[in-house]
């Protein structure tokens, strides 16, 4: 029996984001342990052509949100982008997780085929059927930046391990 777009969607998204902000709860407290400047991590970046921690947490949270969004045909929340200490990403990591909760699982199931038109970089845009757009771009996406930002914060020193990227505060 296939598994259904909801089962396949709405727990990876929860299950990963609530890793996420348990990655930040481990960030604050290295920050607060060792009294270092809080920017340091957020606006750390691994290479110089990529996106610093922040921007890897909020595309995380909109790969999820935008991915339901557009499967689903419930309308995402629009979110200011202007988050910048550790407290404000996990506030916008729980809106994020407020808004997936309020999407109904019957308005993902049953959009396997459903052509799904999205943007890709700043002047264009792909179509997917949805199904592909789910495993094949949006999960992918999700899981590269918040293991980015699981990177960046094991580069700078936090104690994390494969634990708290797989199980979180379950760890």
């Amino acid at each position: 029996m296939p598994i259904s777009m909801s089962s396949a969607s709405l727990p990876v998204f929860q299950t990963m984001l609530g890793n996420l902000s348990h990655m930040l709860d481990k960030a604050q407290a290295f920050v607060d342990a060792k009294g270092c400047d809080p920017v340091a991590l957020t606006q750390y970046r691994l290479a110089p052509d990529m996106l610093p921690f922040t921007r890897q947490v909020l595309i995380a949270c909109d790969a999820a949100k935008n991915g339901v969004a557009r499967l689903s045909g419930v309308e995402a929340p629009k979110f200011a982008d202007d988050e910048q200490t550790l407290a404000e990403l996990k506030a916008r990591i729980a809106k994020t997780l407020a808004y997936l909760a309020t999407v109904p699982a019957q308005t993902l199931d049953g959009t396997e085929a459903k052509d799904i038109t999205f943007p890709v970089g700043k002047d264009s845009v792909r179509t997917m059927q949805g199904e592909a757009y789910l495993k094949q771009w949006v999960l992918p996406n999700m899981f590269f930046h918040i293991v980015t930002a699981y990177n960046i914060l094991r580069h700078n020193g936090v104690d994390l391990g494969k634990k708290d990227y797989l199980l979180g505060a379950a760890a």
